[in-house]
């Protein structure tokens, strides 16, 4: 079943382009028919998972690369089975918001396609080859994406985007053959190389290793100093391109963190994880600060991005060090994963909601708008939800995340944990301030310039939208469903860096 959810979607797009003469409405129902199809197999795994234990499931492991022991090795467990949810729903969401499009159709519904089986087949792979294949075919999906269909300086930050984010893989790469190399006997095999971490009498090749698996995950996370690519990216992409580039594809180096770097180079996380909490507490302060000086809303809420997955690297920063409670240690991991989930759902709906505004007025600078709640009153609702959900208003999903990362952080009873956290409550408050100056610049106060364009969301606008808030109010209210998936997993990867 794994496999048909992560090949399904490119079946799909191989069907688009095997009929070219289908119409643009069409084709977009044909995308939006795939996109419902997996969400529905992912919740049927996600119904029989049986994740007490924090094991792998739906496992497939077939020869590929038999010389290098690599081979198609997928499977799910606690850790990549709700991204892996959250990418279907975004992807859908991104396909009805779609219904809209009007330029080269069949082309982006055929790119999109592709990238969604590209980001389910990476959380599922458990073989480090397989990982950096979808990894790479990533960055050139959403390279095509934003040249193609963006607006501004799309070409050129296309580029940046490219160049940046394909040095990150490569310097990955070379991570990668390092735990190859150090392994006894050579695998790339993740499940092997978190039962017998190689490097593990080594610590000298082993910090190496975990410097240049650090370096490419840390530049798709992005975190500072290593995010200079990610503004441009997202203020030039369209709507739905950056929806899943913040949602879906920023996910990929924090999960990369818990599922690689943590398991399988344990003493050396252990010795560098406050260099982890650093970097951490950083990018949560300067994405907040930087933010809150934008008057481009999408800048705004790029930054933002960095803010927030600057709490993941502070929680599996904390969840790493030597000493410190183990209950601490394992509720500040499963805070990260719900974290990932939680912005996944939130950013993509605000820069949906960034894109209802960019189609009506054709700007993003805040300052052109003003008093849009009296004209668009749904639109202005959907927007201060979203709002109060990214700064981590109870009842929403934000709060639960971030609750467990600074629960778990402070509580693992280390200096360097609690001082972070302490640090880092701080960007929780700057997140507010600049929130509610968005609120107040856009929605409320005198009319802009370009208020009057400014119509209320239509119903595909609202049916992509909607659903992603519901699912953080959800979450926010009852998010037992989702830690009973993640805690057994947590408590798993928590364990193997402790031994």
């Amino acid at each position: 079943m794994l496999s048909l959810v992560i090949f399904l979607p490119l079946a799909a797009a191989l069907g688009l382009l095997a009929f070219p003469r289908l119409r643009d409405r069409t084709v977009i129902w044909a995308w939006i028919g795939a996109c419902v199809a997996d969400l529905a197999l992912v919740v049927g795994m996600w119904l029989g998972y049986d994740g007490a234990g924090g094991g792998v499931g739906y496992e497939a492991n077939l020869r590929w690369i038999p010389s290098v022991r690599a081979g198609y090795h997928i499977g799910v467990d606690g850790l990549s089975l709700p991204l892996i949810a959250m990418t279907a729903v975004l992807f859908l969401a991104c396909a009805v918001f779609s219904l809209r499009q009007a330029r080269r159709v069949r082309a982006f519904a055929v790119l999109f396609l592709f990238l969604q089986t590209v980001c389910l087949g990476l959380f599922a792979a458990l073989d480090l080859l397989l990982f950096f294949v979808f990894f790479d075919l990533s960055i050139v999906g959403m390279y095509f994406v934003i040249a193609g269909w963006g607006h501004g300086d799309n070409v050129r930050s296309a580029l940046k985007f490219f160049l940046y984010t394909f040095l990150g893989a490569l310097v990955l790469l070379l991570g990668f053959i390092g735990l190859y190399l150090g392994a006894d006997p050579h695998t790339f095999d993740m499940t092997e190389l978190t039962r017998t971490p190689p490097l593990a009498g080594s610590p000298g090749p082993a910090a190496l290793v975990l410097l240049a698996v650090g370096i490419g995950l840390a530049i798709k996370t992005p975190t500072v100093p290593v995010h200079t690519w990610l503004p441009p990216a997202h203020t030039d992409a369209p709507a739905a391109g950056s929806a899943i580039l913040a949602g879906v594809m920023l996910k990929m180096g924090t999960y990369g963190f818990v599922r690689i770097a943590m398991p399988m180079l344990p003493d050396a996380w252990r010795r560098y994880a406050w260099a982890a909490i650093v970097v951490g507490v950083v990018s949560v302060l300067y994405g907040a600060l930087v933010a809150l000086a934008q008057d481009n809303l999408k800048r705004l809420i790029a930054y933002t991005s960095v803010n927030h997955m600057g709490y993941v690297v502070l929680a599996v920063g904390a969840a790493g060090l030597a000493a410190g409670d183990m209950d601490a240690r394992r509720l500040a991991t499963t805070g990260a994963v719900t974290q990932m989930v939680s912005h996944g759902l939130i950013t993509g709906a605000l820069f949906l909601l960034s894109g209802v505004l960019y189609d009506r007025g054709h700007s993003y600078e805040m300052g052109r708008y003003g008093g849009i709640a009296r004209g668009a009153p749904l639109f202005a609702a959907l927007t201060a939800v979203a709002a109060f959900a990214s700064l981590g208003l109870p009842g929403l999903s934000g709060f639960i995340a971030e609750f467990q990362i600074f629960t778990g952080s402070i509580g693992s009873g280390t200096g360097a944990a609690a001082a972070g956290a302490a640090l880092a409550i701080l960007g929780i408050i700057i997140t507010a301030a600049l929130f509610l100056r968005v609120l107040h610049r856009t929605l409320l106060g005198p009319p802009g310039s370009r208020t009057a364009q400014v119509t209320d969301i239509h119903r595909s606008e609202l049916a992509a939208i909607a659903p992603l808030l519901a699912l953080s109010l959800i979450i926010g209210i009852a998010p037992r469903f989702l830690l009973d998936v993640i805690e057994p997993a947590s408590a798993a990867v928590v364990s193997l860096v402790a031994r």
